[in-house]
């Protein structure tokens, strides 16, 4: 839990920056020295061949002329692959960014304005593009493609030797991003939401005994290392996952749930002091789920979740729309802020 906290956009940016830093300076030397052979097929083939060790965990390196279509083969780990030589990659999107950037690209120049704003802005490109993650056409996998522009000595554009490679191949940030503590709301199935005035809530088991479940939930939150539940109130189960075993998650069907024998099969463990939820305000959240659930016939918990180290609380409604929110801000939340206005927005 001591990892630095960013956000998810933050963290990528910064691996980002790590793999440009990384890949530039073999991608710029491999261009300056096909610049001057520019057009023999062989030459620049020997050349990225012998170039091909460093630039570190790519997968292929090729050339490619100014319409984005292929002049070398595919140079890999194992030697040049023909069968690409002539293939045409300005569809690609790798490429696109590429050719706009130089001016070569026309095609559908507004939409790619709106993708990469600072073209239209005048402002210069650099010569070296890391295009965002895309699928593979091939391999169908995650994958990365860098873009180094090659220029003779006059400085007009030649072409560009592109560099492929496979995500899963590259070095990781080691870094988690931090999951954002804000409000977080999204709407379901539209079918569903349409009818969500012609239901009515029908009472479950677990609607029968919830005030046993929930203090079975909460001893083993409290006292027996459970950290993430998850009650399914309409089809009367509960999903819970322990600091002891977290890679696997445990299923308590209702004969578990109203039994408080249930807690000692689970190790006794001390509430951890690294959990944003204070153990006195666990059962509050759990009663909060429990006055979601019978506040309304049509609008109706249909699922909740509590997670004591993020402090977020999940909410599935019967209209299947689905909150994520900060548990104290859940608590100064009343029946009438859902049922007045925050569920029936929209409809």
């Amino acid at each position: 839990m001591n990892q630095t906290k960013e956000s998810l956009h933050g963290s990528i940016v910064q691996q980002r920056e790590n793999l440009t830093e990384l890949l530039y300076e073999p991608l710029h030397q491999l261009s300056e020295a096909c610049s001057r052979i520019w057009g023999e097929r062989a030459k620049m083939e020997a050349v990225l061949n012998e170039g091909f060790p460093s630039v570190p965990y790519c997968k292929f390196l090729y050339a490619l002329d100014t319409n984005a279509v292929q002049i070398t083969s595919n140079i890999s780990c194992d030697g040049p692959i023909v069968a690409h030589f002539g293939r045409d990659r300005s569809d690609r999107p790798y490429m696109r960014e590429a050719l706009l950037a130089t001016g070569f690209f026309d095609k559908n120049r507004e939409q790619h304005y709106q993708q990469w704003p600072y073209l239209r802005e005048g402002v210069q490109a650099t010569d070296f593009l890391l295009c965002e993650a895309y699928i593979s056409l091939r391999a169908l996998r995650p994958s990365l493609t860098a873009i180094q522009f090659v220029r003779n000595a006059q400085g007009n554009v030649l072409g560009f030797i592109g560099a492929d490679f496979a995500l899963r191949d590259l070095p990781q940030t080691h870094r988690l991003y931090e999951e954002p503590r804000h409000w977080r709301q999204f709407e379901g199935d539209p079918s569903i939401r349409s009818m969500v005035f012609k239901q009515t809530r029908a009472e479950s088991m677990m609607d029968r005994h919830l005030d046993t479940v929930l203090s079975v939930v909460e001893e083993l939150m409290l006292d027996h290392g459970v950290y993430h539940v998850i009650l399914h109130f309409s089809s009367s189960q509960a999903i819970v996952w322990t600091m002891d075993d977290p890679y696997r998650y445990r299923v308590l069907t209702m004969d578990m749930l109203i039994d408080p024998d249930s807690c000692m099969a689970y190790p006794k463990r001390q509430y951890p002091t690294e959990a944003l939820v204070p153990a006195q305000q666990v059962r509050a959240v759990l009663d909060n789920l429990k006055t979601l659930r019978f506040m309304n016939e049509m609008l109706y918990l249909r699922s909740g979740t509590l997670n004591i180290f993020n402090g977020i609380v999940g909410l599935t409604f019967a209209c299947d729309g689905s909150h994520y929110i900060p548990y104290d801000e859940f608590l100064n939340m009343d029946q009438t802020f859902w049922v007045g206005g925050r569920l029936l927005k929209g409809f």
